[in-house]
């Protein structure tokens, strides 16, 4: 059976796949795995979404699309999450697998392929490794409030010079070949398991200095995940909060979220930043607490356009107009999760213990109906998430409905960490 190192992470904690998914072995594919201009094209631009830090961009399946997929550092093969794209794509040659996961529960079934081509903008790659979830139990579109379909990475940024301004919400790509500038500072990377490493200085809750092993995921919502540290679990600061952290493959990953004092990435420090804390039973134990310290996701790293080398090893940081922007948290305590199928609705979805949406009588599937005497469809759910980590002792008034009732609550938004 196959092992995965990926979670999921969901809204609560605005985060989403917060570790590494271990390489899939795809016996027998001896094709070249690398995406290529059409005719003497050197360098392709294209505008990307950006929802919940996230990167989403269009893509063609073997010439059926666009389907969006989330642009994610942190996966090996091309991964379809959603098995609705089975029967669209009319996939054959199919070899089942089993795939342990992260949290507690059973192992999930999911088919490998080798006979699925990829078309982003002019580049494609024919016979791009495949995972293909026979359920879809990360429901990325309810988190992110559109229709995703799966995760792009490594393939992707190992066949260019790729340069991500979240600023402009621009995505730029360049043939190796091709001379371009790169702007910011230089830092080394190491490959492994084709995710993307980097080392930074850290001062931990208890005011050591280390240097800290973190993977560069871009298809992490959250800030920071600190997982492991000389063999054990990371030590926690204090305070922290206790919550959900997401789910893996085989179920709920429990965990802390607090702050870590200072992050230094060469000359940029940041401080007082807002991390996750997984069990360590949960996450680090189960994948090998030596290969890394923790991960590094969107919420640090949209403070600076980058541009990925994986060719020469390297990643350019420099710093743009969300440098300095406060690390916020979730106030309300409650997730809100979309149904994108219809129109989309809004649900509240799981709720913290003693978190301001459970004293305010919330629960769960409660659906939202308005915000601030404005109806729901007014708003996106980037919107509501950003309302719900807005200011600190801000009310929010919101309409639900609960067993065809409708009922008016007020939200007291409430900074915990």
């Amino acid at each position: 059976m196959k092992y995965w190192q990926k979670a999921i992470k969901f809204p609560l904690l605005s985060l989403i796949i917060g570790l590494i998914i271990s390489q899939i072995l795809f016996v027998g594919n001896c094709h070249a795995q690398s995406f290529t201009f059409e005719g003497n094209r050197k360098k392709s631009v294209m505008d990307f979404d950006l929802v919940k830090n996230l990167i989403i961009i269009p893509i063609y399946i073997n010439g059926k699309g666009p389907f969006n997929f989330i642009l994610d550092t942190g996966v090996g093969s091309l991964i379809i999450t959603d098995p609705s794209l089975l029967d669209t794509l009319s996939l054959k040659n199919l070899r089942g697998t089993k795939i342990y996961g992260l949290g507690q529960g059973q192992e999930i079934e999911a088919f490998i392929s080798n006979d699925v081509g990829v078309k982003i903008k002019e580049a494609s790659i024919q016979h791009i490794p495949t995972t293909i979830l026979k359920t879809d139990v990360f429901n990325l579109s309810s988190y992110m409030g559109k229709k995703i379909y799966g995760l792009i990475g490594y393939y992707f940024f190992n066949s260019f010079l790729v340069k991500v301004n979240y600023t402009t919400q621009r995505l730029a790509f360049f043939s190796p070949q091709a001379k371009t500038r790169k702007r910011g500072s230089k830092f080394p990377i190491e490959m492994q398991n084709k995710n993307p490493y980097i080392t930074v200085e850290m001062q931990t809750p208890q005011k050591t200095n280390i240097k800290a092993k973190l993977i560069i995921d871009c298809g992490a919502s959250h800030a920071l995940s600190m997982e492991a540290l000389n063999g054990e679990a990371f030590p926690l600061p204090n305070p922290t909060i206790f919550a959900n952290l997401g789910l893996g493959l085989s179920g709920l990953i429990s965990g802390h979220v607090g702050r870590i004092p200072l992050l230094k990435l060469g000359k940029y420090s940041f401080k007082n930043v807002l991390s996750s804390f997984p069990a360590y039973e949960s996450v680090a134990a189960q994948i090998g607490y030596n290969t890394r310290n923790g991960n590094l996701g969107a919420e640090l790293l949209r403070r600076f356009d980058i541009t990925f080398d994986y060719q020469n090893l390297a990643v350019y940081f420099k710093p743009n107009q969300s440098y300095q922007a406060p690390f916020d948290h979730d106030m309300s305590g409650m997730e809100v999760y979309a149904d994108t199928e219809n129109s989309p609705r809004f649900f509240v979805g799981r709720i913290e213990p003693d978190s301001p949406a459970e004293k305010a009588g919330f629960l769960e599937q409660d659906e939202l109906i308005g915000i601030d005497l404005k109806r729901i469809d007014f708003y996106s759910l980037e919107e509501i998430t950003n309302l719900l980590k807005s200011a600190d002792g801000k009310t929010v008034v919101i309409e639900i409905i609960r067993k065809d009732k409708n009922i008016i609550k007020l939200l007291k938004l409430k900074k915990r960490i």
